[in-house]
């Protein structure tokens, strides 16, 4: 099968044809290029040769563009602009300045660690598409192994063999009482003190996480908690609990949401706060994602720890 014949005609002969276009003049185009204007001329008088046709019509102080040249001079203009933009896409996502970021989350409170996270690098990577997507850690780690996803954030530290993970911050962990509660007036909680009460966890987000932080903290304990769940979003479940269906347990960075007849308490007795972690797949090899590990380690200090 013959070879078409723009695939054997060299970019440079392109680029300085292009050039002379532009000056219409071979010495004005050679300096510009910083090469021999006999190079010029050559490869221009070389390419006519090859296509067929007369680009340019010399006379004694520089050359014009035949009618033949005008039109090719335009698409090959479009098309060298099209590859220098590819290129320079192509150099951006290299480095993480442009593409798309997916990311799957429990929550996104705002002025949360999280939030001020996905701000700052949306700000420092204003070329980077970012996608999030609201669910349960489960739910976020199967989209993940499916390539849905390319970093979730979720509570714990957990330990999947196919997947890296890295602990990102942390928050303390906060009693949720209704503000007529017995306890409400008190400046900590214990895990005994909410023996015998309701726990309100929900089905999304990181309601399985709270159900089996709930069941473990009270093993053992007498009388066991009862612990309902519902389909609810996060602002319902604060609102059910000020209204008196229960209690619940959160995340420091709750309690920087605008609420009402609830009051958040620390746990005197809770050996230590909450690890959130990124779960990333071994084979991503995004400089976005990579980028946005680097913010998140770069802005985990004691002082913005939610």
């Amino acid at each position: 099968m013959p070879t078409a014949l723009g695939s054997r005609i060299p970019l440079a002969s392109l680029i300085q044809t292009l050039t002379v276009a532009e000056y219409l003049n071979f010495r004005h185009a050679a300096n510009a290029l910083g090469v021999a204007q006999s190079s010029v001329s050559a490869r221009v008088k070389a390419l006519e040769e090859d296509l067929g046709i007369l680009l340019f019509e010399r006379h004694a102080r520089g050359v014009r563009l035949t009618e033949a040249g005008r039109h090719f001079i335009e698409r090959i203009a479009a098309g060298v602009d099209q590859l220098d933009h590819a290129v320079k896409t192509a150099s951006m996502a290299a480095v993480g300045e442009c593409g798309r970021l997916r990311i799957g989350i429990h929550a996104l409170i705002p002025h949360s660690f999280l939030a001020k996270l996905i701000g700052q690098y949306r700000e420092d990577r204003p070329g980077v598409e970012v996608e999030i997507t609201e669910g349960t850690a489960r739910e976020a780690v199967m989209q993940l192994r499916a390539d849905r996803l390319d970093v979730v954030f979720v509570a714990g530290t957990p330990e999947l063999p196919d997947c890296h993970s890295r602990r990102i911050w942390t928050e303390p962990l906060l009693a949720v009482l209704p503000e007529q509660h017995l306890l409400a007036g008190r400046p900590a909680v214990t895990w005994a003190d909410l023996a015998g009460e309701t726990f309100l966890v929900r089905h999304g987000g990181t309601g399985p996480q709270v159900h089996s932080h709930i069941v473990l903290r009270h093993a053992g304990r007498w009388p066991s908690p009862s612990i309902q769940r519902f389909d609810v979003g996060r602002g319902t479940l604060l609102s059910m609990v000020g209204q008196g269906f229960g209690i619940t347990i959160v995340g420091a960075a709750t309690a920087l949401l605008p609420t009402t007849g609830i009051v958040f308490l620390p746990f005197a007795d809770e050996p230590k706060p909450i690890t959130f972690s990124a779960i990333w797949s071994p084979s991503n090899r995004s400089a976005a994602l990579r980028n946005l590990l680097t913010l998140a380690s770069d802005m985990d200090r004691p002082s913005r720890a939610y």
